[in-house]
This record gives structure tokens, C-alpha cells and sequence, in this order.
């Protein structure tokens, strides 16, 4: 049985973003390294806006080690696009998050993508535990 798409209600945090014009493939929706910006861009926005993410000074980041993308119906330029994201798991050192995208006003998900993060040292590049703050930010999307 085919899983029905994820509707808005369901995520914790929105983002609405405008498509853009380079986004477009010669099939005339968004060609699917769009889709996977838009994962990263929300999900990194909403790091840094919760002051979780410091990409200059930070002692800790998450790495990408597992993606996928589930897509459901085309996006179009031009239309604005909300992210929806959540948090499936958290771990030690990981975060699975989960993101979708709702094309315009629909309550539906066009996309839905995951990604992993293991966080690691800013400097080493090792796993290290997700920090207290770090992890108790995180703990309201789960």
C-alpha cells in the first residue's frame, strides 16, 4: 500500500522560500537538486535562527551521511515552496531529520526527504556526542 503524502500539520517548523528560475530543468518543473537544496537550506536556516549553528566559530557541525527524496508531484517556477521540517531520531552523535516540501498553498507534500547528520568536530572531523544545547534545540522538532 502506497504511503499517502505528508500534509503541513505534521512538521514542526515551516519555511516559505520562492523558487527561482535556475531551479527550473528542460522539463519544466524543478530539477531534483533543487528539491535537496531546499532540505538544506531549511534545516540549516533553522539551525543558525535558533542561534545552534555558528558556520564561522562553531566547535561542532553536522556532516551529511545519508539522503533520500520521495517525490510526489512537480514544483513549478515561479511559485513560493514552504519547507516543512522535523526530527525522526536523534542519537549520540546523529540527527535523522525530515523534511518536506509543499508546493504553493497545498496542505500535501510534493517532496519528502530525510537526511543524517553526524556531528562532528569542527577541526578533527570526528564524531562527537551532540552538546546539551545543541541536543536540547533539536528535542523540539523530534
Amino acid at each position: 500500500m502506497k504511503t499517502p503524502p505528508a500534509t503541513r500539520a505534521q512538521y514542526r517548523a515551516l519555511t516559505t522560500h520562492d523558487t527561482r528560475w535556475k531551479d527550473m530543468d528542460p522539463y519544466g518543473h524543478l530539477n531534483n537538486v533543487a528539491y535537496y537544496e531546499l532540505f538544506d537550506t531549511a534545516v540549516n536556516t533553522w539551525l543558525i535562527n535558533e542561534g545552534l549553528l555558528d558556520i564561522l566559530h562553531g566547535d561542532q557541525i553536522g556532516v551529511m551521511v545519508e539522503s533520500g527524496c520521495r517525490f510526489l508531484s512537480e514544483i513549478r517556477f515561479p511559485a513560493p515552496v514552504t519547507s516543512g521540517i522535523r526530527i525522526a531520531k536523534i542519537g549520540t552523535s546523529s540527527v535523522r531529520w525530515e523534511i518536506a516540501l509543499f508546493a504553493g498553498e497545498s496542505d500535501e507534500a510534493a517532496a519528502e526527504g530525510f537526511f543524517t547528520h553526524v556531528y562532528v568536530d569542527a577541526e578533527t572531523r570526528r564524531p562527537k556526542p551532540l552538546n546539551d544545547r545543541l541536543r536540547a534545540g533539536l528535542e523540539t522538532l523530534a
